[in-house]
């Protein structure tokens, strides 16, 4: 895993941060696209997935940005003016956004960058668990409908449904959720 290409999309309208950042995020570990327009960088954000998104507070710009990109699989790093950083975080953080002080040094920063890649392979692995549960939870509700329909037009009890869907499934070698379909299919 930290053999990947991590994705990075810089957005900020103030060029200093973003050769600043794209100087630390650089080939082969980083693949750094900069923007200096939030709406294109929505497009964008909707359009592919980026790894890490840091955004510039670009006088509260960023912040909606942010907030906007949320709702990616990315991790959001913003950019906030110390004076205001404690305020911005607050409003930030329930988002999921990491906030990092500007200006930064390079030994923060990397520090921070460390940490998006750490969140996301753990986002990658909640992601990945949820989509298989949201699967299994699929099939337990073919199953079951495939058990009512059973009940209903012969007759049979929630044990011999399930009995039944079992024992075709184990004889045909099948699955029970392929089975159940084929029951949907012919009783629903």
């Amino acid at each position: 895993m930290t053999d990947d290409i991590h994705s990075v999309l810089v957005v900020a309208k103030d060029s200093s941060i973003s050769t600043a950042a794209s100087a630390m995020l650089a080939p082969p570990l980083f693949e750094t696209e900069t923007l200096s327009d939030f709406n294109e960088a929505r497009r964008r954000v909707s359009e592919r997935v980026y790894n890490i998104i840091l955004a510039d507070y670009a006088e509260g710009e960023g912040v909606d940005f942010a907030i906007d990109a949320s709702e990616s699989l990315g991790v959001i790093l913003l950019l906030a003016p110390a004076p205001l950083f404690e305020e911005i975080s607050y409003r930030v953080e329930g988002y999921g956004i990491i906030c990092v002080t500007n200006p930064f040094d390079q030994f923060y920063f990397y520090n921070m960058i460390k940490a998006a890649i750490a969140m996301r392979y753990k986002i990658q692995v909640l992601s990945s668990q949820t989509t298989k549960l949201k699967v299994q939870m699929e099939e337990i509700k073919q199953v079951n409908r495939a058990k009512m329909l059973l009940m209903q037009n012969l007759s049979m009890t929630e044990q011999e449904a399930h009995r039944h869907i079992e024992k075709d499934a184990m004889d045909r070698g099948m699955k029970k959720t392929a089975v159940a379909l084929e029951i949907i299919k012919r009783m629903g």
